[in-house]
């Protein structure tokens, strides 16, 4: 069993900053890509960030400069920094990590519950 625990969600001022942070726990053997991704009411699940093992970064146009995404893999753990947070940057934002529970089995992909993030202008 895996779980994907997401905290740091809140209501925020525009121009205010919040940092999520996302934890695997349970049985695997490898943690590969994890992601941040947000979906507002009425709109598309996006990508905001992701990170590989090895640091690679990417970023959606909209939050480049502003979000920093990092990890701990000793801590199985991925962040998001959110830094000059706009009333756009409002959605529901979930933590995805590709897992492989085992040394023989494929990867899988797993979603956490999701964390509020409201920018009030």
């Amino acid at each position: 069993q895996v779980q994907l625990v997401e905290s740091g969600g809140g209501l925020v001022q525009a121009g205010g900053s919040l940092r999520l942070s996302c934890t695997a726990s349970g049985s695997f053997f490898s943690i590969n890509v994890m992601g941040w991704y947000r979906q507002a009411p009425g709109k598309q699940r996006e990508l905001v960030a992701e990170v590989t093992r090895r640091d690679n970064t990417r970023y959606a146009d909209s939050v480049k400069g502003r979000f920093t995404i990092s990890r701990d893999n000793a801590k199985n753990t991925v962040y998001l920094q959110m830094n000059s947070l706009k009333p756009e940057d409002t959605a529901v934002y979930y933590c995805n990590a590709g897992i492989e529970t085992t040394r023989w089995e494929n990867e899988n992909n797993y979603w956490g519950q999701g964390t509020q993030v409201t920018v009030s202008s």
